[in-house]
């Protein structure tokens, strides 16, 4: 069999898998009821039923807070681990590098670790307006302060390793991490269906169809229903009573990586193809490509640096081209399978809603950017030297030579390419533009050529 030389070769004949799921996936948490000034006073006085609204109170419960954490890690003997900022410098200095082995060592659901960190938050702060001596009114505005954090990392029974973020002060905002192809391989294990893994993803399985009908069941109530289950498990900062009084967390989109992959049966010779695919789309970049690919108007206006990138980790080579605060990331896994993320950072930038609730909406959307990508790419190696045509005109083949005969011209042309014994072409009698057509080739000698 020959070797597919471009995209569209490999896409007709030689894919074993084609699948679209999520992959990582980043909540907000936050309380809707809580993010303005007035709505802190309220919470502090009619709620809580302080006369003054004083910041005192946010250290109060703050403190109660980190009590509970570090009980909460004690009686369950969890270990509670004090981490600096992470060197970026290093590929193995991010939180979850230092709790993987504790990730592994879990052999059933619940919290694996506590990771207590120093992260910039928005968060709110009294203000003493008043400019008279003894007197107190504070102002509540939203500012970003460095405060403590705290990573509760969980071994999921539907999704596998992730996290629940609580911020340790008010109003106590937090992020959820999980993993959309782990979800679809636990399911896939429980449906009987047989799979070999791709790091992050899928190599083969027994009946894609069926494998894609699973990832495309993941949704809102899923997410939802991952945060109810380790919100209730884990000590934070509200009380039953503050939520009976609707002050209760709710969910929103912050980081949603939508992938597509798209497995070879015969990888030889797929790194030599995607690094050809590179160069072939290194302007996909551009504004006039990334509307096309994101299907949005692209103005002066517009916000952002339009262009391509290529990264280069180790022998991995990545592209990468963004819109706004999205972007989208193309390169090869493991040797043997084309990925495609579109990563969308902010859900407003294609025109969906930030609420959990319009998870499907984007899913469609980041969806058809990969198709879309997919497609530029096929119709720009559309006009490459076919396969078939390639091996014909490459690899050696063997020809029957015979000593051609002699011609009455005496000129010959290399062998074994036949070429017209005319030296020049006359009008065509027959033609009503007069146009000029080559003499037949008739081995005799040339006529003199006609005065002009």
């Amino acid at each position: 069999m020959a070797d597919a030389v471009n995209i569209n070769d490999l896409l007709d004949g030689h894919v074993g898998l084609d699948l679209e799921c999520l992959d990582r996936i980043y909540l907000n948490v936050y309380v809707p009821n809580l993010q303005v000034g007035g709505q802190v006073v309220r919470f502090l006085t009619e709620h809580l039923g302080n006369p003054i609204p004083s910041p005192v109170l946010f250290q109060r419960i703050g403190e109660r807070f980190r009590r509970d954490v570090a009980r909460f890690a004690e009686r369950n003997h969890i270990p509670l681990l004090h981490l600096k900022r992470p060197d970026r410098t290093r590929w193995d200095d991010r939180k979850l590098d230092h709790v993987r082995p504790y990730l592994e060592r879990a052999t059933r659901p619940g919290v694996v670790a506590i990771v207590a960190a120093q992260e910039f938050q928005k968060v709110f702060v009294g203000v003493n307006r008043s400019t008279k001596p003894g007197v107190a009114c504070f102002d509540f505005p939203k500012v970003d302060r460095r405060v403590s954090v705290y990573y509760f990392y969980v071994l999921d029974p539907e999704f596998g390793p992730g996290f629940v973020k609580l911020c340790s002060y008010f109003p106590y905002p937090g992020k959820v991490w999980l993993n959309g192809h782990e979800w679809a391989k636990r399911q896939a294990t429980r449906a009987g269906l047989g799979f070999t893994e791709l790091a992050n993803g899928f190599a083969t399985c027994q009946d894609p169809a069926r494998l894609q009908q699973l990832c495309d069941r993941l949704g809102p109530a899923d997410l939802q229903a991952f945060f109810d289950r380790w919100i209730a498990v884990i000590p934070t900062p509200f009380t039953a009573a503050d939520r009976a009084a609707g002050y209760w967390w709710e969910l929103s989109m912050r980081q949603v990586e939508v992938s597509r992959t798209v497995v070879f049966d015969v990888p030889r010779r797929a790194r030599g193809f995607f690094e050809a695919l590179v160069a072939d789309n290194i302007g996909v970049g551009r504004p006039e490509q990334v509307s096309v690919v994101f299907a949005r108007q692209v103005r002066k206006t517009t916000p952002g640096v339009f262009r391509t990138r290529v990264f280069t980790q180790g022998t991995q080579v990545k592209l990468d081209l963004g819109y706004k605060r999205c972007r989208v990331k193309q390169y090869l896994k493991e040797g043997r399978a084309l990925r495609i993320e579109t990563v969308v950072n902010h859900p407003w930038d294609l025109g969906v809603l930030s609420r959990l609730e319009h998870l499907g909406e984007l899913i469609g959307k980041a969806r058809a950017v990969n198709r879309r990508l997919l497609t530029i790419q096929r119709a720009g190696q559309g006009c490459a030297i076919e396969t078939a045509l390639f091996a014909r005109v490459s690899q050696p083949y063997a020809w029957e030579a015979k000593e051609p005969e002699p011609c009455a011209s005496g000129i010959h042309a290399p062998w074994p390419w036949p070429a017209p014994c005319a030296w020049w072409s006359t009008p065509s009698p027959a033609s009503a533009t007069g146009a000029f057509v080559p003499l037949s080739p008739v081995c005799s000698a040339p006529p003199t050529p006609p005065h002009r």
